[in-house]
């Protein structure tokens, strides 16, 4: 029996609309074919913010072990409106993707099982984890942000967890910082947060920093928004 043709996977990223405040999608196209259009046309690809880390932490990463992944999503959350779902893993030289799931619609039309070049599939992952071509300023001040925050450890000085550091196209664009405060066994932590107004006339890095010297400048705890506990 002659062995499946080889397909070719390519990740493209794809910016919401002007204004909305949506996050950017990477949607898998699989030799030219959009996936996402096709099968779950009422949902969205994997959100790229969610995806900060090198590729071999990102959920398409293909291991020896099977693993169900999402490829296309709602605009809630997959257990509330239904996901798009594949079995990936990666066999010899060849990376599998099968055994195709659509929870929210269970009558609809699933893709074939495709077979991926391992070394293709790894390399482009590693390139779209690498492409920042479609930051607009507030996503890299986000990203920027976010790691100069990181690696000071400032909030674990004040007994503080970084929650998160999140981007928002809604104009005016800004940057949101989260973190919380941890308190006594069986007690909720506090919940504070800076809202940063991002602009494009200044330079992204030059917001980053001048955002970080202000947080990292005093206690936190005195400069963000207390949220209701």
């Amino acid at each position: 029996m002659p062995e499946q043709p080889i397909s070719t996977l390519s990740l493209r990223h794809v910016l919401p609309p002007a204004g909305a405040d949506t996050w950017v999608e990477v949607r898998p196209f699989v030799d030219g074919r959009d996936l996402v259009e096709e099968f779950h046309p009422d949902g969205l690809g994997l959100f790229r913010q969610e995806w900060d880390g090198p590729a071999t932490e990102w959920p398409l990463t293909a291991t020896r072990d099977s693993a169900l992944v999402i490829v296309g999503q709602p605009d809630c959350y997959p257990g509330c409106c239904g996901a798009l779902f594949v079995d990936i893993r990666r066999a010899g030289d060849r990376v599998i993707w099968s055994s195709w799931e659509n929870t929210s619609d269970t009558r609809a039309a699933l893709p074939d099982d495709f077979r991926f070049d391992a070394a293709q599939y790894d390399a482009e992952l590693a390139r779209a984890a690498a492409d920042l071509t479609w930051e607009e300023p507030m996503d890299t001040v986000a990203r920027l942000l976010e790691k100069t925050l990181v690696d000071s450890g400032w909030f674990e000085r004040w007994g503080c967890v970084l929650e998160r550091v999140e981007s928002s196209r809604e104009e005016p664009c800004d940057v949101e910082v989260q973190f919380t405060e941890e308190r006594g066994l069986g007690e909720h932590p506090s919940l504070f947060s800076y809202q940063l107004p991002v602009t494009e006339t200044e330079p992204a890095e030059d917001q980053a920093r001048r955002f970080a010297a202000a947080i990292l400048a005093e206690d936190p705890r005195r400069t963000a928004q207390r949220w209701a506990d």
